[in-house]
């Protein structure tokens, strides 16, 4: 099973969008699985449904600072490094899908609907938001560049 893939299933089972994409990797981050989905609760929705930065995007972001980050806080250039890191993975994200942004990426009624209850996990749920297929194109970009740039 690629990261796409189960980070997909992820999302299907009940995971939020950063946890789906977080979950999906949590072996490679040498992290324990319900870690990874503590960690990133809170992300899912556009920072806990507010509908700001995508959590599918905000999970990419995660798996990148535990992969690639800096710990030199006074490292500039690391730094800076790493935000260029970011900006190539969000801006490959929105080359498909023209935004990072949560509530630009769903149809505008979903958008305004920013109360912090979810929204009951049906077929109806899947089958009317993009969210499964924004989950696994930020994993399977995510996977691309631990193929190209491998830390192991």
């Amino acid at each position: 099973m690629t990261r796409k893939e189960r980070a997909i299933a992820l999302f299907m089972q009940g995971a939020n969008c950063a946890q789906a994409v977080c979950g999906a990797f949590a072996d490679l981050m040498g992290m324990d699985f319900k870690a990874v989905c503590r960690m990133s609760a809170g992300f899912g929705g556009g920072f806990a449904r507010q509908r700001e930065v995508c959590g599918a995007v905000s999970g990419m972001c995660m798996v990148a600072g535990a992969l690639y980050g800096y710990d030199d806080l006074a490292d500039d250039t690391e730094k800076a490094a790493h935000y260029r890191l970011i900006r190539s993975l969000c801006d490959q994200f929105k080359a498909v899908y023209g935004s990072i942004v949560c509530r630009d990426l769903l149809d505008a009624k979903k958008a305004q609907d920013t109360a912090p209850d979810p929204d009951p996990r049906t077929e109806e749920y899947y089958s009317t938001r993009p969210c499964a297929r924004q989950v696994g194109a930020a994993a399977e970009i995510m996977e691309k560049y631990i193929a190209e740039h491998p830390v192991f």
